[in-house]
């Protein structure tokens, strides 16, 4: 899929990272995927505060990871965020790289669902409030 917006960080992983071999912790991964979608989002000015401050929230309600090489301690990575669904949910796409190697140590995706904080129910179309802010991007394609 095509990116709408995209974004890229770069990070060293830290000791409380990673287990007692060295390797970096699975689980922190997601933890890196959503540093990476925080940069993604307060690009087009919709950052959580501003998710909240529009009237929704914005839960997970997917995520996969693909772990395809390790990644230790101290080791510099990239980690890139893509936008690639937006309609009627947010899909990331994500991808961690060495930055040294350049070579891809992880992928994967989260999907959250823009969820109307007073009602508490489900919105099956993404508001107006995510529309506009991303109106430029679209326009640019």
């Amino acid at each position: 899929m095509k990116a709408i917006l995209q974004v890229a960080v770069e990070m060293e992983v830290p000791f409380f990272d990673v287990d007692s071999m060295g390797i970096t912790w699975h689980g922190n991964y997601l933890k890196y995927f959503e540093v990476a979608r925080c940069k993604l989002l307060e690009q087009i000015n919709y950052g959580y505060r501003q998710m909240q401050a529009s009237g929704y929230m914005w839960p997970i309600v997917d995520t996969q990871v693909k772990y395809v090489k390790p990644t230790t301690f101290e080791q510099k990575i990239r980690v890139e965020a893509s936008l690639v669904e937006w309609e009627n949910r947010l899909k990331i796409q994500y991808q961690i790289f060495d930055c040294a190697s350049g070579e891809r140590t992880t992928k994967g995706y989260s999907i959250q669902a823009a969820v109307d904080m007073q009602s508490k129910e489900l919105c099956f179309e993404t508001p107006a409030a995510f529309r506009e802010r991303l109106q430029p991007y679209l326009e640019a394609q």
